[in-house]
């Protein structure tokens, strides 16, 4: 009976953990376009979320945990944008290091490992109700 809340307990971290990847994906797809507001000011720059393995004392079992959002330090993209408000004095607009098509591949994978760990739920939970089953039996 240990090992199946066990089991629920890290597919549940699991299941928290990648939702708050999503959330931190979705985050940079939708500021993917954004500019600085004031001329020659840097943009929205993309986060990167992390995970981490922890132990809970309770369960006795690892988990896992979404941990230090960090920043992707590389360059930005320029366009010559003579009028926008952002541009610097050469007419150069700096845009967010976003890639759409990076984001969408790595929430693809997020809602994958979040599917997992509810399929990894559901069949605990049958498992343990045919147990209860056969006791009632």
């Amino acid at each position: 009976m240990v090992d199946f809340i066990k089991s629920i307990a890290i597919a549940a971290s699991g299941l928290k953990a990648q939702s708050g990847r999503m959330r931190v994906i979705a985050e940079n797809i939708a500021n993917a376009d954004s500019t600085s507001m004031t001329p020659g000011g840097e943009p929205y720059r993309r986060k990167i979320p992390t995970f981490r393995s922890e132990i809970d004392r309770s369960l006795d079992a690892r988990v896992v945990s979404l941990g230090r959002i960090q920043t992707d330090q590389s360059a930005f993209t320029t366009k010559h944008m003579p009028g926008h408000p952002a541009a610097d004095a050469t007419g150069h607009v700096k845009h967010p290091n976003v890639n759409p098509l990076v984001e969408m591949t790595d929430m693809r994978e997020a809602q994958r490992s979040y599917e997992a760990n509810i399929n990894v739920i559901g069949a605990t939970r049958r498992m343990l109700q045919r147990t209860i089953d056969i006791l009632k039996a």
